[in-house]
């Protein structure tokens, strides 16, 4: 179904002529602001001697100026949401630890959940920076005010800059633990200058590997330097007062024993880490059905003895259910809240499953994992659920397949394979939120909207993300319904 105010043909029609010059106009764009990635290889050079624009869509989205306007407002009530997770630690052990949560039956989810209880163990305190993205699947409109302004690089720099000044230390610098051969830096790099030229602040970038050797933490003071060469610095080390992770959310990125050692490292000491141990756990898809469970937005949303004023509206909390699907545990009963004990003791399929394998055609399966292509979708579900161990079903959730409007259509461009032409599909897009919040144990939560992404796919693609190579980057053209 199409939105009522939206042209009936979306994209309009073009001649090839028109689709060729507005390619041409595109795609110079991106080269002129960054929207660019290193090309494909096995090794990247040390030194960037060429790069390929991010796949892009032609023209925007259409996408209801009520929806654009609901996400932005209840970016703030997650914000908040999040916050108040990553400090309960109680939750957060009964869910993802690995004596009866899924850190149980999930190896990657137990190694942070046993590095981070073993700190705690040791008396960690923290101060916490969050960043996220919310996601919200969704002619006479060209006008200004139907394209709202965006300044993401303003508004993610915004928080890492304020947890800058809060470790009150101007000299210190702010550290990017980026991926080996970082394909995507040129979507980093830009939070690096944004924070140098308006905010003085230096950074650094290093890998897991590379801080292995470099990281060391002060015993007493829990100071983090790493190690730099005396041609770069005097001291031969500088002092960190942030640590940005633009890595470290799957396995395949702690390549040994050693990289986990190092995660625990950079918890260990007084930088303020984005995020934490414990925001990144707060961030699992177990945590997001447990949300759904009757109760618990109300525990860490609407609690007054809990809270006391800092509390939200019946209709608020509303307003937040409204944005979610119906999701269950592959682990639970018919309740689709308890865990099915003696299912998963005697290894029979228990009441999630089945009813999973019944609904399979307008499902996903989830794991605890963050990117694209992880979830396992329709078809693809009853014979992934016959290979599951019964040990591993509590690592994955079910989810309701979120139903778009059909019938919007844009040209997608990519580069980098040898066609450039711009393909018309048939289209689904994501609005995503950006926000971020510095917040502690004794520290009033501070939080602010920072933004936002549309990524567009082709209808029939089942997964998402553009670095991962299946949505191309997109823009919000404002419609009113």
């Amino acid at each position: 179904m199409m939105y009522p105010s939206v042209p009936s043909e979306w994209p309009p029609a073009l001649t090839n002529t028109q689709i060729d010059q507005l390619t041409l106009l595109a795609t110079s764009y991106a080269f002129s602001t960054g929207l660019l990635y290193l090309p494909p290889g096995e090794r990247q050079p040390t030194i960037p001697e060429s790069a390929i624009h991010a796949p892009l869509a032609l023209f925007p989205s259409p996408l209801p100026r009520s929806l654009f306007e609901q996400a932005k407002r209840i970016q703030g009530i997650y914000n908040t949401l999040y916050a108040r997770i990553a400090l309960d630690e109680e939750f957060l052990d009964r869910i993802m630890g690995t004596e009866n949560g899924v850190g149980k039956a999930d190896d990657f989810i137990g190694q942070l959940w046993t590095g981070w209880k073993e700190l705690r163990d040791q008396g960690l305190a923290q101060v916490y920076l969050y960043e996220s993205t919310q996601y919200y699947n969704s002619s006479s409109h060209i006008r200004a005010e139907n394209f709202p302004r965006n300044d993401t690089i303003a508004g993610l720099a915004e928080g890492l800059a304020t947890a800058h000044k809060d470790y009150n230390n101007d000299q210190a610098r702010i550290l990017f633990v980026v991926q080996p051969g970082e394909r995507n830096v040129f979507d980093q790099r830009p939070l690096e200058y944004e924070l140098l030229e308006k905010y003085s602040i230096h950074g650094i970038r290093q890998t897991f590997e590379e801080l292995g050797r470099s990281a060391s933490v002060d015993p007493d003071s829990r100071v983090l330097r790493v190690s730099v060469s005396p041609d770069l610095h005097p001291d031969g080390f500088v002092e960190i007062s942030v640590v940005y992770f633009r890595s470290g959310y799957a396995p395949h990125e702690y390549q040994t024993s050693v990289d986990y050692q190092t995660r625990f490292l950079l918890e260990r000491s007084k930088a303020i880490n984005c995020p934490t141990i414990a925001l990144q756990l707060a961030g699992g898809k177990k945590i997001q059905e447990v949300l759904t469970h009757p109760g618990v937005l109300e525990h860490f949303l609407a609690d007054e003895k809990k809270w006391g004023v800092a509390v939200f509206s019946q209709s608020e909390l509303d307003e937040l259910r409204r944005t979610f699907m119906g999701m269950w545990g592959l682990d639970v009963g018919e309740d689709l809240v308890t865990p099915d004990y003696d299912a998963l003791k005697s290894g029979k399929e228990g009441y999630g499953v089945l009813m999973t394998r019944q609904l399979a055609q307008s499902l996903v399966l989830k794991p605890q994992r963050e990117g694209g292509g992880n979830n396992v979708y329709k078809d693809s579900i009853p014979p992934f659920l016959d290979k599951l161990p019964p040990r591993e079903r509590q690592a994955w959730i079910a989810m309701e397949l979120i139903v778009p409007p059909a019938g919007l259509g844009n040209y997608l461009v990519r580069a980098g394979g040898g066609n450039q032409a711009a393909m018309k599909a048939e289209v689904v897009s994501e609005f995503g939120i950006f926000g971020w919040a510095l917040f502690g144990a004794h520290v009033d939560i501070r939080q602010k909207e920072a933004g936002w992404l549309v990524r567009t796919k082709g209808k029939d693609s089942d997964e998402g993300g553009v670095a991962t190579g299946f949505s191309v980057l997109d823009s919000v053209l404002l419609v009113d319904n």
